[in-house]
């Protein structure tokens, strides 16, 4: 699955927690990739979803997973920041361990999402 694939079924499924199920599976389905073939899964520009929040989570996770493999992050991450953080945790604990632990994509991006949550997805 691409970030272009994973965008829009994002589009198609506006629940919160059936969007999360999809970043979760192309996470799964990215991580099962040779790292030869990774980096073209973030390349293209994925379609708004609709939502800003989202829009910049695909970029935050674009340009996080870039990283990984000493690239720059893909031109088109550049725009899809959030003016106001995000926190997707419903918990204060959550939120205070994400503003800790956020990746500097996500960080960067607005959108506080701890790593551990990346890591067990």
């Amino acid at each position: 699955m691409t970030l272009v694939d994973l965008a829009a079924r994002m589009k198609a499924n506006s629940n919160e927690k059936i969007r999360w199920k999809l970043v979760w599976e192309f996470l799964e389905e990215y991580r099962w990739e040779t790292s030869d073939a990774q980096p073209a899964l973030l390349r293209s520009e994925p379609e708004s979803v609709g939502d800003e929040r989202w829009d910049a989570l695909l970029a935050a996770l674009a340009e996080h997973l870039a990283a990984k493999h000493d690239l720059a992050p893909p031109p088109w991450t550049a725009l899809r920041v959030l003016r106001h953080p995000w926190f997707p945790a419903e918990l204060a604990s959550q939120r205070v361990d994400a503003l800790v632990w956020a990746p500097a994509a996500f960080r960067k991006h607005g959108v506080y999402l701890s790593s551990k949550d990346l890591e067990a997805a």
